[in-house]
């Protein structure tokens, strides 16, 4: 098998599309006698900031000299990134091994009614897992992919668990309230576990803080256990900060994202630290969770490509992630001209983002397409607002067009799918835009 082969097969089971349930993840588990239970974990979900909170962590974990498994979704720059040891994705030779490895299980499988049809990210997970406990991880750091209750990563029990953000995203499968989204994100808090969460609106708050309850779980909450002081963004890129809880106060914390919310992101991967070097009586020096964080790396979230003229890449895929790309903007680039180029999937709603946009006061948002059958067209797009836009289906010529009328007061933002910004970001750095 070749890994164009592998990476088809993993594929090919796209058209089984997303099926909340654990019953497939179980047996695939099941049949590569349970590596999930065999490993140790730390659980991250939200709505946004988890893969930022993941990156931090990491650092913080390597810091200390483990080796650190992390599962992350979707993929910025290539798919193996999804499963990585220590930041470097599983290699070719792994991944053909790992898909080798799994396919006659599938097989079987799909000849049964109840357990046919495992899905893309079911298999990337088992495979994680497997993987994971092959190359004797000291601890696995693993993302959510949709909610958290019946999400197929919900199958371990971590000894720390995180959740970031509460918002409204996937409401088609979560539920239409901060409710009813907050109680799937619940499901990944486990009976006597440690629980980390981010600032959280009260609804959603309330929600959770009954499920750390009802688990005896421990919760420890931004703004109330641990805090976050916002000190100012860095001349270079990034942010300037302090933490604080009842046993640490770190008053120049640094990190290199944009965002006042990388902050917070920040402040929940330090706390998940804390607690964890607590349970595995791990010895560190601060120090330690200066240089983590400092290492951190998240290709796509405000993520500068171009000087001249300043290009930023940030993939608000939803309306929470629009307000804080909004909220970014007006503080950190007061004044600027901004040019938004933005393109999205057909579950999202557009149009709540749009009416979020039309809040900065300096703006011109034009409409675009991107390969992928999920994609609105541009052309629909323009459907969803009453605002003056320009609408190009053609993304790169867009982006031939806009540049050369920059000046460098302007600014361009390339936002909206995540999908959308791994496909420019694969273009822009290779420099293969057609003038």
């Amino acid at each position: 098998m070749t890994y164009e082969e592998a990476i088809e097969w993993i594929h090919s089971r796209l058209p089984f599309g997303s099926r909340p349930g654990l019953e497939r993840i179980l047996a695939l588990l099941e049949n590569l006698k349970n590596p999930q239970n065999k490993i140790k974990t730390i659980h991250i979900g939200g709505t946004n900031g988890k893969g930022s909170t993941v990156t931090y962590l990491r650092g913080m974990l390597e810091g200390c000299g483990l080796k650190v498994g992390t599962f992350t979704s979707p993929y910025i720059e290539s798919f193996n990134e999804r499963i990585s040891i220590n930041g470097q994705p599983i290699s070719n030779e792994d991944l053909i091994a790992s898909v080798a490895k799994i396919q006659p299980i599938v097989a079987r499988l799909d000849e049964t009614e109840a357990l046919n049809g495992s899905t893309e990210f079911e298999i990337i997970t088992a495979m994680m897992f497997e993987f994971f406990y092959e190359q004797e991880v000291d601890i696995a750091i693993i993302e959510v992919g949709l909610g958290g209750t019946l999400d197929c990563t919900n199958v371990i029990t971590p000894l720390v668990v995180g959740i970031v953000t509460v918002g409204y995203d996937h409401m088609d499968i979560l539920g239409n309230s901060l409710k009813e989204i907050a109680q799937q994100k619940a499901g990944i808090i486990k009976q006597d576990q440690p629980v980390v969460v981010g600032y959280l609106p009260p609804e959603a708050q309330e929600v959770i803080q009954a499920k750390a309850i009802e688990e005896n779980s421990r919760l420890y909450r931004l703004g109330e256990e641990f805090k976050i002081n916002y000190h100012h963004p860095l001349e270079s890129w990034g942010e300037s900060f302090g933490f604080e809880n009842d046993q640490l106060r770190l008053k120049n914390l640094e990190i290199p994202l944009l965002g006042v919310h990388q902050t917070e992101n920040a402040g929940v991967a330090i706390e998940i630290f804390h607690i964890f070097t607590q349970i595995a009586g791990l010895p560190y020096a601060e120090r330690v969770i200066q240089k983590g964080l400092q290492q951190a790396r998240w290709p796509g979230r405000m993520e500068k490509i171009m000087d001249e003229p300043l290009v930023i890449l940030d993939g608000a895929h939803n309306e929470a992630a629009a307000e804080r790309l909004v909220d970014n903007l007006k503080r950190e680039f007061r004044g600027r001209e901004v040019y938004l180029l933005f393109a999205a999937i057909t579950t999202k709603d557009v149009e709540k983002m749009f009416s979020i946009f039309k809040r900065l006061p300096h703006h011109q948002l034009i409409l675009t397409s991107f390969d992928s059958p999920k994609a609105f067209s541009a052309e629909k797009l323009r459907s969803f607002t009453s605002e003056p836009v320009k609408v190009s289906e053609n993304w790169q010529e867009a982006l031939v067009q806009l540049l050369p009328e920059l000046s460098q007061e302007d600014m361009l933002v390339i936002t909206g799918s995540l999908y959308f910004i791994s496909q420019v970001r694969q273009v822009l750095l290779k420099g293969e835009i057609d003038e």
